[in-house]
């Protein structure tokens, strides 16, 4: 299905629903009230790929039974996945709503190295669809079918029983219309790293299986250089930090509840509060979002015009609930909320998750937008996972002590 570029670029920036562009114009009016929201672009790497998380409010940092998805929300925890290899294959049409054409991909997969290093990788890509260009006249002048994609590259080193660190690669391409229409139109290009780190443990009666397990995860993702599509101008990717943890309640041998919980900020810049004096714009408050990067990626937690509490309507929550039947069955529900100050999403998730002979897996969600009109209504995920083996289970207390006796 065809469509106008400036549609798609539209949808693109329908992310973040009340955002129109994000260089043109990024303070938006709601009610008479200036609205600062932070954006970014090539928003398509901070999607949620996956039909679990998609289903718990997208939430994941924290998640444990950790698959090949966990490349995206936390690597860190592919050491304590059940399994020595596993893949994983989703796929998501992107704003149905909206326009009928776009959909985004996410392929990953990892493996095991001993017993307490994992490498993996992934490739995210997100199809624009096919867009038609027209001169000023109204002239046919060509289509062309935008796309973005990131290949990532990860290692993940366990430093004790329970704790990790992970790190991933990353290069990024966003062709939205180069050697199209618009002559001086290039695909923006750069690479990126992601840090996180990943805690868990438990405390279960190995008789009736009952007990409690807890988790902490962090992960600090995007960070790199700004993206140039051929011009002057040199656009912030969305750097982003996610915080969160999880409790799993072991209610006996067969039944277990996944609680979690995630807590996001995207690390740009915050548009200033301004005004015009003499055809000139003036700074009122906040920052110029055009500075240094490490100022601006890292200074993004104090740069609201409104001070410590606009800043703290700038971090999305996402929780969810899991209920698990014999690691074979899944029911999942969860909420995703952002301040109607910064960009309005506010939905409720669900899903389902079967798991066949520990080898393969599939998982669905549906979105359930709480405003009327959200471009995201009726998104739906779908994922199918594969385990190429049968791993041994983490170490246990014993055995990692014996290791690290002999290490020493």
């Amino acid at each position: 299905m065809k469509r106008n570029f400036f549609r798609v670029l539209l949808g693109v920036c329908s992310f973040l629903p009340l955002v129109v562009s994000a260089q043109q114009n990024p303070v938006t009016t709601l009610s008479g009230q200036q609205l600062r929201v932070p954006t970014s672009s090539v928003p398509f790497l901070n999607f949620t790929p996956d039909a679990r998380s998609g289903a718990l409010g997208e939430a994941g940092v924290a998640l444990g039974d950790a698959d090949a998805n966990a490349i995206f929300w936390n690597p860190s925890k592919l050491v304590f996945a059940k399994q020595d290899k596993g893949a994983s294959i989703s796929y998501t049409p992107w704003l149905r709503e909206l326009i009928g054409d776009m959909y985004y991909t996410y392929l990953s997969g990892y493996s095991k190295v001993g017993k307490n290093s994992v490498i993996g990788g992934s490739l995210m890509y997100f199809d624009l669809g096919t867009v038609d260009f027209t001169t000023a006249t109204g002239v046919a002048a060509g289509t062309f079918n935008s796309r973005e994609y990131a290949v990532t590259a990860s290692f993940v080193q366990r430093l004790s029983q329970n704790f990790s660190l992970g790190v991933d690669l990353k290069y990024l391409n966003s062709n939205l219309a180069a050697g199209s229409a618009n002559p001086g139109l290039k695909p923006g290009a750069t690479a990126a790293a992601d840090i996180s780190a990943f805690y868990r443990n438990e405390a279960r009666d190995n008789a009736t299986g009952k007990g409690l397990g807890w988790a902490f995860g962090g992960m600090l993702s995007n960070l790199g250089g700004r993206i140039n599509y051929g011009g002057l101008e040199q656009y912030y990717i969305p750097t982003n930090l996610r915080l969160g943890t999880g409790l799993t309640f072991y209610t006996d041998q067969y039944n277990k509840f996944n609680f979690v919980i995630d807590v996001n900020k995207l690390m740009v810049p915050t548009p200033p509060s301004t005004t015009v004096v003499g055809g000139q714009t003036v700074i009122l408050a906040g920052q110029p979002t055009n500075r240094n990067y490490f100022s601006a990626v890292f200074g993004s937690f104090a740069d609201a015009p409104g001070g410590f509490s606009e800043e703290l309507k700038e971090f999305t929550i996402s929780t969810g609930v899991e209920y698990w039947y014999n690691d074979q069955f899944a029911a999942r529900v969860g909420y995703f909320n952002e301040s109607n100050e910064k960009g309005g999403r506010k939905y409720v998730t669900t899903g389902l998750g079967l798991r066949l002979q520990n080898r393969f897996g599939v998982d669905f969600s549906y979105l359930l937008p709480i405003n009327q009109g959200n471009p995201l209504a009726q998104t739906f995920r779908i994922s199918l996972l594969i385990n190429f083996n049968k791993g041994n289970p983490v170490l246990g207390d014993e055995e990692a002590s014996n290791d690290d006796s002999d290490s020493n």
